[in-house]
């Protein structure tokens, strides 16, 4: 009889880089509530591995610059082996997600955390995380007077 494949836990670390400053600022600043300004990860086979503008890089859970996470949420677990994983990781790093290719609004943290959630687990993580750069972004754009121009360095978003 063949032995089931081994389950590893994944999970994603939550960070709000603002440090509890979006929810006591944004209703001031953009009309609307955000209740924090995400950094995600992903904690699998004993390492936490992230995206920014350096590329993808990992480290020991809790290990970045950001400390301990503000939430952990538990996105189950995958059969993919650690050596599949990281040769998974790799291709990423050399197409969509090199680190000259950060942006943002569309390719950042939260985009990576999600690729890798689905490839790992086939769930998303939460919308009101991958959500949250295109809806900070129209709410402000959308809260400034009619009279103000539009920022030339907007317009590319537009």
């Amino acid at each position: 009889m063949e032995e089931p494949p081994a389950l590893h836990p994944v999970k994603l670390y939550v960070y709000d880089l603002s440090k509890g400053m979006a929810r006591r600022l944004s209703p001031l600043m953009l009309g609307k509530q955000l209740d924090g300004i995400w950094h995600t990860s992903i904690i699998v086979h004993k390492d936490e591995f992230y995206y920014g503008a350096g590329g993808i890089s990992s480290c020991a859970p809790g290990g970045t610059l950001l400390g301990p996470p503000d939430s952990v949420i538990d996105l189950g677990n995958t059969e993919v082996t650690e050596e599949i994983f990281l040769e998974y990781l790799s291709s990423l790093g050399e197409s969509m997600f090199r680190s000259e290719s950060y942006h943002f609004f569309e390719r950042n943290c939260n985009t990576f955390s999600n690729e890798v959630a689905q490839f790992l687990t086939g769930r998303k993580i939460p919308s009101y995380i991958t959500d949250l750069p295109s809806e900070a972004f129209w709410t402000s754009f959308t809260a400034l007077p009619e009279h103000h121009p539009v920022p030339p360095t907007w317009r590319k978003y537009l």
